[in-house]
């Protein structure tokens, strides 16, 4: 139990630690240094929640993908594809982005808990 306590106080430090570091030059899905970026990547890429939620988002859909059987995978990847362009839609519109990411990771969110999980 004291292991645990140190290890979450560590992480908790690890945190506080590289919060005050400089936002780095790419989201998890795309180069922020692109000179070709589209209007909604420029306004991830300006905007830490965003950023951040890009990279919980991608992180998330990679893990689940790895987890799932080939058939769901395709579904998955189709429904991430769908969503993409929903988010290009929002273009410079933080307000739409922001529940876009919010939407996409609540439907991660159901996905993983629908798991076929072996007993």
């Amino acid at each position: 139990m004291r292991r645990f306590t140190i290890a979450v106080g560590m992480s908790s430090l690890l945190g506080l630690t590289l919060s005050g570091l400089p936002r780095p030059a790419a989201a998890a899905s795309f180069d922020c240094e692109r000179a070709d970026l589209a209007a909604d990547e420029k306004v991830i890429c300006d905007t830490r929640t965003l950023n951040d939620a890009d990279v919980k988002m991608v992180t998330t859909f990679d893990i689940l993908t790895s987890l799932m059987a080939m058939g769901n995978r395709g579904k998955l990847q189709d429904e991430q594809s769908a969503w993409l362009k929903k988010r290009q839609a929002c273009g410079e519109d933080v307000e739409c982005l922001r529940a876009a990411y919010g939407e996409r990771l609540k439907q991660l969110d159901e996905a993983y808990k629908n798991l076929n999980r072996p007993l």
